[in-house]
């Protein structure tokens, strides 16, 4: 039975916030605006752009600016259009037809989205290209993420990027660039998209429906919009203050608080996203704030309540920021190795805290109560 349209997910959305398409405007990226602005009202404008950065710092809300911009041929200096204009509901929609989103499809046989972008996509891709050419006018193909293409697709991307169409501009979402084809890169114009610092992220955040959570979220997240809104809509906060509290307990580290905390790990991974990866990456985050507290004291803001007073004790000096930066990259590459492979996830996690617990750092005792 063939799929509801209305049901299936979209691969190039965060669970829980707003398609990237229906973002209004670009927040903290004005060096990549101005680069591509320019170059369209200079005459210089490439043929394909890829747009790079750690993930969710608004490349794809950059990508649906860019070609909102320039199909509705806006004048805006920020790459604003109006969202009530008949191209930008277009868009929204996913009915303007001088673009086209290449992305991880459905596939109805296995009643899933594929783990791939396929060599058929980019060959609806040039369907496109090919079908458009005779009214003329600009079109655009947004790639997202151009990381999920496997190898027939990315040689076929190839094809049309080495022969362009006419008025074609190509935009392509990538999170990790040195993995696409160097013939493919070279034949791209680049825009580095940066994390966004405090209080850009708090606007976003704001814009968003969050803003009571916006300065741990943002802590939390490094400057990435998609991750704190991941964080936010699998409670992460809560989990991390969770961790904080355990961590707390150490040098006797708290078993039964332990083992409840490695329990959150177990549960299949749903629509809102996966618990075992939820914490691991707050694991992982710990771990690295952890290493930045011995080189350069305490991050903040805190992510969490007495998480400054906490680091403090367990990183007091480079030696110890040397140890917790060896375990990050260890004990959590250990960890998805062994969760690749079916072991259980909430085993998986006693034993990395059971190990982080029995680390030099981690014996420190706490300070005593006056």
């Amino acid at each position: 039975m063939k799929t509801d349209p209305a049901d299936i997910p979209e691969p190039d959305r965060v669970p829980g916030a707003p398609h990237p398409r229906h973002t209004a405007r670009v927040i903290g990226q004005d060096h990549a605006i101005a680069e591509f602005t320019d170059a369209a009202r200079g005459g210089r404008l490439h043929h394909a752009w890829m747009l790079t950065g750690p993930r969710g710092v608004g490349k794809a809300t950059l990508a649906w600016a860019m070609a909102r911009w320039m199909l509705a041929d806006s004048q805006s200096d920020d790459l604003t259009s109006d969202p009530d204009a008949p191209t930008s509901r277009r868009i929204a929609a996913l009915s303007e037809p001088r673009l086209q989103l290449i992305r991880r499809p459905w596939d109805d046989k296995a009643g899933r989205l594929s783990a791939q972008i396929t060599v058929d996509e980019i060959r609806r891709l040039l369907s496109f290209f090919h079908m458009s050419s005779a009214e003329g006018g600009r079109r655009i193909a947004i790639i997202d993420a151009a990381d999920d293409m496997n190898t027939a697709a990315a040689n076929a991307l190839l094809k049309v990027l080495e022969e362009p169409p006419k008025d074609a501009l190509i935009l392509i979402v990538t999170h990790q660039p040195a993995r696409l084809l160097p013939t493919i890169r070279s034949r791209c114009r680049s825009l580095r998209l940066s994390p966004l610092n405090p209080d850009q992220m708090g606007r976003v955040l704001s814009d968003l429906g969050i803003a009571d959570e916006a300065e741990p979220l943002a802590a939390l997240s490094d400057g990435s919009v998609g991750e704190a809104l991941r964080l936010a809509g699998q409670d992460g906060l809560a989990r991390f203050q969770q961790l904080i509290d355990l961590f707390g307990t150490l040098p006797r580290m708290d078993r039964m608080a332990a083992a409840k905390f490695a329990d959150g790990a177990a549960g299949r991974a749903g629509a809102d996203g996966d618990p075992f990866d939820l914490t691991i990456t707050l694991l992982d985050r710990f771990l690295t704030r952890a290493a930045r507290a011995g080189l350069m004291g305490p991050p903040l803001p805190q992510a969490a309540n007495g998480e400054g007073a906490l680091l403090a004790r367990l990183s007091p000096d480079d030696r110890a920021a040397r140890i917790w930066a060896d375990a990050q990259a260890r004990l959590s590459a250990r960890a998805r190795a062994g969760r690749a492979v079916n072991l259980d996830p909430a085993a998986l996690v006693m034993d990395m805290v059971t190990e982080l617990a029995h680390l030099p750092p981690a014996q420190s005792a706490p300070p005593a109560k006056s």
